[in-house]
């Protein structure tokens, strides 16, 4: 089965074709590093991980590039409030590059425990200045953009695609605009490209352009000016959250075809759907975060979150539960016990083909991981097939999975450990729990980890 792939500017899934056969132009909105990355926004990084992953399976050679936000991110996504990047430096007391730089190092960590593919390309916002205005004076001099007030503004009204990936009809956008009014706009919905001194005082990183003051950029020119830097004028796949419609996707649009002329920019527009969490998605507005820290805190491995996200196809909201974490946790550590069983026995018969062609078919339908985990369980579970050529499809398919399944090992748990482990036993015998989560804490502190089960205490290393 050929890839088929949701296009949310067509709202359908289409065959996937890419403009160049011998190379997938892939990119993806990063974080802006001004605080911790939560499983909310874990979530779409995996889902676009999966994707990667599912055109490499396809034998599609990848380009994927993604940006660091470290300037020009406002606390809204319209052009109000202040830019994430300075409000953090100014609590913190540190400097946006300082804030920008331990946040990126964070975040990076954070996707090396939950086993995304790095990008080919990371680029950071104050890096590309001088692309970002280079693409404003190509936007400004064809028509589609005014200063006002010391402001570069796009004219919407000039771009007769504007609102195509929202479904947005501009007589909607002139009768209904409620967003804070900026009385140098020409209409509501016009967006910032360039920021001066005149709009924010006291803005904490600024550069030189041909407007006259010192300014900044506003954040949706950045994502273009670097993708078309590094992927070209026009590219094949552009992904984000669903929150990124609307407004930042949509400006882009029309910031990047204004500037080229070329129509469409990006042929296929993919978005992952929130993670939800008590009926209201993850963000720090709400104060509601939980980061893959804080899993790790309870006892859970990063990966165990990895599988919990395969259960639920990427365009479908995940409800979030520690409960429904625990569930995947148990799960992922069966499936790890099937494999010590086959790399201990590795007995050979069987044929795996229809395992092979329906796991191709699940991810191929738009990244149906949910469908593929079944096919992957119902490969364990086959007792007609041997245990050396399930090992081997395994090891194939956990190249999309990224769960790691060829590292699973068994542990040999060092005496003092098996002694700590004893001593907690007694302890819960007696019920004196606080005293039994010490010594398991202990135990996490000499670097092991301790999994109650029905079948009794496992060991893993951390």
């Amino acid at each position: 089965m050929s890839l088929k792939l949701f296009n949310t500017l067509t709202r359908k899934k289409e065959p996937f074709q890419p403009l160049d056969p011998k190379e997938v132009k892939l990119y993806t909105c990063g974080p802006t590093v001004y605080f911790y990355t939560h499983v909310g926004h874990a979530r779409t990084y995996l889902f676009e991980d999966i994707l990667r992953r599912v055109l490499e399976y396809n034998q599609f050679k990848v380009k994927h590039a993604m940006n660091i936000t470290d300037v020009g991110h406002l606390t809204s996504d319209a052009d109000e409030g202040e830019d994430k990047m300075d409000k953090a430096a100014k609590k913190e007391g540190k400097s946006v590059l300082e804030i920008a730089q331990f946040y990126t190092d964070v975040f990076f960590d954070d996707m090396k425990k939950i086993n995304t593919l790095t990008p080919h390309i990371v680029c950071k916002a104050t890096e590309h200045i001088p692309e970002m205005i280079a693409l404003i004076q190509r936007i400004e001099k064809n028509g589609y953009a005014y200063v006002a007030g010391g402001n570069v503004y796009f004219d919407i009204a000039k771009f007769k695609h504007y609102g195509e990936l929202a479904k947005l009809k501009m007589e909607d956008l002139e009768a209904g605009a409620r967003i804070q009014v900026d009385t140098e706009k020409r209409n509501p919905h016009d967006f910032v490209l360039w920021f001066t001194e005149s709009k924010f005082k006291n803005h904490l990183l600024n550069w030189k352009s041909p407007w006259g003051e010192e300014g900044y950029p506003g954040w949706h020119i950045e994502c273009s000016a670097m993708s078309i830097k590094y992927l070209g004028e026009q590219f094949d796949i552009h992904c984000g959250g669903i929150d990124h419609i609307p407004v930042h996707h949509t400006n882009e649009i029309a910031q990047s075809e204004a500037a080229t002329g070329k129509h469409p920019w990006v042929n296929y527009w993919m978005h992952g759907e929130f993670l939800i969490l008590d009926k209201e998605k993850m963000s720090k507005s709400l104060g509601n975060l939980i980061t893959l820290t804080t899993l790790q805190e309870q006892g859970f491995d990063p990966l165990d979150y990895r599988y919990l996200c395969l259960n639920t196809q990427y365009r479908i909201p995940m409800a979030f539960t520690m409960e429904s974490l625990q569930a995947a946790k148990n799960a992922f550590s069966g499936l790890k016990d099937r494999i010590l069983e086959m790399k201990k026995h590795p007995s050979s018969k069987g044929d795996t083909k229809k395992y092979e062609e329906a796991f191709l078919e699940d991810i191929n339908d738009d990244l149906n991981m949910p469908k593929a985990l079944a096919t992957l369980w119902g490969l364990v579970k086959d007792e007609e097939i041997g245990n050396k050529e399930k090992y081997e499809l395994l090891a194939k398919f956990d190249t999309v999975f990224g769960l790691n399944l060829t590292q699973v090992e068994d542990v040999q748990v060092p005496a003092e450990i098996q002694s700590l482990i004893q001593k907690r036993e007694d302890f819960r015998k007696v019920k004196k729990f606080a005293e039994s989560d010490a010594v398991r804490k202990e135990i996490e502190e000499k670097g092991y980890i301790l999994e109650d089960s029905k079948d009794g205490v496992k060991v893993k290393k951390l």
